[in-house]
């Protein structure tokens, strides 16, 4: 399955070492948090604790807001949670709101529970037992508002179903999350720390949701599924809420720059958070590749052939070398 962030295909295709690439590919904050240089040797060499595992738990419930009704389960990141739930949730017809990650339709089929493709949470089948849809959505950024959510929720609940809610990028959309305003409504929340806190090789990601279903992941994974700097850090990146007010404001204002770098480029920006943005053009796929050439490596889309996003640069000078590039390769175009 093909994902943003890995800088294999390009390195084949075009030359050049990871080094070289400006990756736009992945919707990742370029800026992460910053990883303590004080981390205790015996997190690296003794199996990790039921006490650390707590406190993480307890740092995500105050950081994303979780009732403390609902369960949480952590694991090394939310894709092996999204692979697991096919095979917890109940029996019947599976409704996916797309286009939207495609891991969501991957992990379904792969159990021969192919997902019925719909547009929106509204236009679900009547017979639905499972909804599923990215809020904010990836890779346009549809907003699906929280009470439009919990009505359908309420009606699959009352089916013996359940939603599943995507919320990879919530951290950047103040207000955005379902979390708080869940009741006893059959919801499974994932959330993923890599992408907002820019650590995605840390792998670690959470599941919200009926503690019968958290208890029953937690099983699954069995003990020490996290490491010990996995569960260190992510605690103290969860609890440092500085950091987040203060990125969350970063992140926005270099978005509003790379928006108008892409509009002043001619390209028609339409969606996106503020980790991504999302733009239309009639030769995406050539733009794509001629920017591939200047090595900078863009995501593209087979169902949307006039699609094309970017993520974050990072920094001015990263912004300044895709602003050439980009003018380069529409000159060329």
């Amino acid at each position: 399955m093909e994902h943003g962030g890995d800088l294999t295909l390009a390195i084949e295709r075009f030359g050049g070492t990871r080094a070289d690439w400006l990756d736009l590919s992945t919707g990742i904050n370029p800026h992460p948090y910053p990883v303590p240089h004080d981390l205790p040797e015996h997190l690296w060499t003794a199996l990790p604790s039921r006490t650390a595992f707590e406190n993480l738990i307890s740092a995500a419930r105050r950081a994303y807001g979780v009732p403390d009704h609902l369960g949480i389960s952590a694991s090394p990141g939310s894709q092996m949670l999204i692979s697991m739930l096919p095979s917890l949730l109940p029996d019947g017809q599976v409704a996916l709101v797309s286009p939207s990650y495609s891991s969501h339709r991957a992990v379904w089929t792969r159990e021969s529970r192919v997902p019925v493709e719909v547009s929106s949470i509204h236009a679900l089948p009547a017979d639905s037992k499972i909804a599923i849809i990215v809020n904010p959505n990836n890779p346009d950024g549809r907003l699906t508002n929280v009470r439009s959510l919990l009505e359908i929720a309420a009606t699959l609940t009352k089916r013996g179903g359940f939603v599943i809610v995507d919320e990879a990028f919530a951290d950047v959309v103040p207000g955005g999350s379902l979390l708080s305003r869940i009741s006893d409504e059959n919801i499974a929340v994932l959330r993923s720390f890599g992408k907002f806190y820019g650590l995605g090789g840390l792998r670690l990601g959470f599941l919200v949701g009926p503690a019968e279903l958290t208890d029953r992941v937690t099983a699954k994974l069995e003990s020490w599924s996290l490491s010990g700097p996995a569960l260190e850090i992510g605690t103290r990146a969860l609890r440092d809420g500085v950091w987040q007010e203060r990125m969350v404001r970063q992140l926005a204002d270099e978005m509003a720059d790379l928006t108008g770098l892409l509009s002043q480029q001619q390209l028609s920006v339409f969606g996106g958070t503020a980790l991504y943005a999302l733009a239309g053009t009639r030769k995406a796929a050539d733009l794509h590749a001629a920017l591939a050439k200047r090595r900078i490596w863009t995501r593209i889309f087979d169902y949307a052939p006039t699609w094309i996003r970017f993520g974050l640069p990072g920094s001015p000078s990263n912004l300044q070398r895709l602003s050439e590039a980009l003018a380069e390769a529409q000159k060329e175009l």
